[in-house]
């Protein structure tokens, strides 16, 4: 019985060798590492360790019974390396699960199996993420809610609204053209490399915007982006044909906080593929950019109520006004992952401008396979 196993495996960890030691008892265990050009287009950096170290390690683990590095690029960059294998079984952990992986063994009639991640035995529980710690960039993401778009003036000069986003704290590195806001975050890293400065949030927030949309720049960035992540907890801001919001509200009650934390969940897709034009093809009319503010305002009553199934519903009806007007968003493969979850959850939206990265949900209970998010807090 062979398995099958992929993933970046940088700064190798007890967590690794416990997911390892795991997939290995579904039988002959085989790992495909991904290269470093691989890791610097999915993730935007470059890798701590180097694909021949990390192959050198991995190989090294004794639960492996052979490694590589894969010959491909994105998401599914071992392809070529899978129909080669012909393994029994495709192990993933929750972090590490995409429909697409899982299409793709449907369709080679590869098992496909999803582990919780589970430390072994009086060990912590480890993460790259968590142990790249303040040595490397540990500037928040942003993940919009509802009333995305309104923070272009074409919209909001026919007719002002809100915005809501969320700052999440990097327990997740997120993919680049995601729709978590990568490019500004890029474009922080270079004012702040480690971490933001201890200064008001809206101020910060204004800078980044500020810096990133320099003079001659063809296309303005949102302030929706820099305002969801320079500022904390749940926010939502008012545009009104301009830029820059009139105002910026923002909330960190604990309990409403945690009750986001717990009806949120993530589906990792895949980037955004490039040259994709999200401005081709348009349908921005005051009707929709109307229904497209009324939505916003019921997500952000349905939150301060706490009441999940308005929640969900303004999510949804947000999302597909975003859709009514630019069409792009979605596409047939999008579509496909979205009907796999419609039913069983009360909403569900793709972050930022859409076409691939991440399908977020809303449910009143854990979605399988699936990840959590943790929201910044506010310690001033």
């Amino acid at each position: 019985m062979k398995v099958f196993v992929s993933g970046c495996y940088d700064m190798l960890h007890s967590g690794h060798v416990a997911f390892f030691k795991e997939a290995a008892t579904y039988g002959d265990l085989y790992v495909g590492i991904g290269s470093d050009a691989t890791i610097r287009e999915l993730k935007g950096r470059e890798t701590i360790n180097s694909e021949q170290e990390r192959l050198y390690m991995v190989k090294s683990i004794k639960y492996v019974k052979d490694a590589w590095v894969n010959s491909g690029s994105g998401m599914l960059d071992f392809v070529d390396e899978l129909k080669q294998l012909a393994p029994d079984r495709y192990v993933v952990n929750e972090d590490g699960h995409s429909p697409a992986k899982e299409q793709l063994c449907k369709q080679l009639g590869i098992e496909y199996i999803v582990l919780k991640r589970i430390p072994d035995a009086g060990l912590p529980q480890r993460s790259t993420t968590s142990l790249r710690g303040n040595t490397t960039c540990q500037l928040p993401y942003r993940l919009d809610l509802a009333g995305t778009w309104i923070d272009q003036p074409f919209l909001s000069k026919i007719h002002p609204g809100w915005a809501i986003t969320m700052s999440l704290e990097p327990i997740v590195e997120y993919n680049e053209r995601s729709g978590m806001s990568t490019s500004t975050r890029n474009a922080a890293r270079k004012l702040w490399p480690y971490q933001l400065p201890l200064e008001k949030p809206e101020t910060l927030a204004e800078m980044l915007f500020r810096y990133e949309n320099e003079p001659g720049r063809d296309i303005i960035s949102g302030a929706q982006d820099s305002i969801g992540i320079c500022v904390p907890g749940l926010c939502r801001h008012y545009y009104n044909g301009k830029y820059w919001p009139e105002k910026i509200e923002r909330v960190n009650d604990e309990r409403i906080l945690s009750w986001l934390e717990n009806h949120i969940y993530m589906v990792t897709l895949w980037p955004r593929p490039a040259g994709t034009d999200l401005l081709c093809n348009t349908n921005v009319t005051p009707d929709n950019i109307v229904a497209l503010t009324t939505a916003a305002d019921h997500c952000w009553d349905a939150i301060m109520n706490m009441d999940i199934v308005a929640f969900g519903k303004a999510v949804t009806e947000s999302f597909k006004v975003q859709i009514t007007m630019f069409p792009n968003m979605v596409y047939e493969r999008i579509q496909e992952v979205i009907d796999q979850y419609k039913d069983s959850v009360l909403g569900y939206k793709l972050p930022g401008a859409g076409a691939g990265g991440y399908l977020v949900l809303v449910s009143e209970k854990p979605v399988p396979n699936a990840m959590k998010l943790k929201i910044r807090r506010w310690n001033p």
